[in-house]
């Protein structure tokens, strides 16, 4: 039972789902705050996001064995499959607002091998690694190499320990050479895993990344990939402020994760990004990662989903 200081979220109903809904997310307890402080309609739009699973990101802060393994038993024990990214790529966003990562490639190596460990065998989904591959394309390209090795070995080490494995690849708008994306996939192991992940974080519509995709599986033996649908309900941002994909005005949540896409080749329509994350340090928002609770009730209420 929860503390009477804390509003618990136990009364929310997770959806129908094969992955994983953590009852205490961000989500879940904002929902429980906003039913204390007499707000029940906010309360009620903020559910399309608490009771839907969305992916846990797994960075370089603590033990990331013992992180790994409480979502994954967790998970277990609800019959469900967890979705986690690994988020600790050296020199991390080449610096920007997600800057960070591990200090190097063995701190790295040693991360991956705990989050393999925290696994142990279980059913679960990694997403690898947002924008480390697609970013040496276009921004940090001098670390291509090293940064396709790190991947690589990840996809090794994480597949051996029975994750799900989708090396993320970007979005349409950011890297537009399929060929050179494709190249990068191969060089990073994505052979050896399930797939590759587009529009993490992003806004992309899903025709628009289902055709990317499409392009970019044809060159990698047409391999599956998985669509962040988390806010990309309204498409992009395409109004004047920039940069475009950081905290955009008038979004909306996209279609709930599953994995009855209708489309042979996306393998899942996942949230991987948690609706209302701040994506950084512009608009007035707060640094990456903390979690805006108006802005998750702006694309909840834009959302067309129930």
């Amino acid at each position: 039972m929860a503390d009477e200081s804390t509003p618990g979220p136990e009364t929310i109903v997770p959806a129908a789902s094969e992955f994983w809904v953590d009852p205490a997310s961000t989500a879940a307890r904002q929902v429980g705050q906003w039913r204390k402080d007499n707000r029940p309609a906010d309360a009620a739009e903020l559910e399309k996001i608490a009771r839907q699973p969305v992916a846990h990101w797994i960075g370089g802060r603590g033990d990331a064995t013992k992180r790994t393994h409480e979502i994954v038993d967790q998970a277990r024990a609800a019959g469900r499959t967890p979705v986690l990214v690994a988020y600790n790529i050296p020199n991390r966003d080449c610096g920007q607002y997600s800057s960070g990562g591990a200090t190097g490639d063995d701190a790295y190596r040693t991360f991956v091998e705990q989050m393999a460990d925290g696994i142990g065998g279980a059913r679960a989904i990694v997403i690898l690694e947002p924008d480390a591959l697609a970013q040496t394309l276009v921004k940090c390209k001098g670390e291509q190499g090293e940064r396709e090795d790190l991947l690589s070995g990840a996809v090794k080490t994480l597949s051996g320990a029975g994750a799900e494995v989708y090396i993320d690849a970007g979005n349409p708008g950011f890297v537009t050479d399929t060929g050179q994306l494709a190249e990068g996939l191969r060089n990073s192991g994505v052979d050896q895993a399930a797939g590759f992940a587009l529009n993490v974080s992003n806004f992309q519509s899903d025709d628009a990344v289902a055709s990317y995709g499409k392009k970019v599986s044809d060159q990698v033996g047409g391999k599956k990939f998985v669509i962040d649908t988390s806010r990309n309900g309204n498409g992009p941002y395409r109004g004047p402020e920039q940069p475009s994909w950081c905290n955009p005005p008038g979004r909306a949540l996209g279609v709930p994760p599953t994995r009855d896409t209708g489309d042979p080749r996306v393998a899942a329509f996942l949230w991987v990004k948690e609706p209302g994350a701040s994506d950084g340090n512009c608009r007035g928002a707060p640094r990456a990662g903390d979690f805006m609770p108006d802005y998750a009730l702006g694309l909840a209420q834009a959302s067309r989903e129930p």
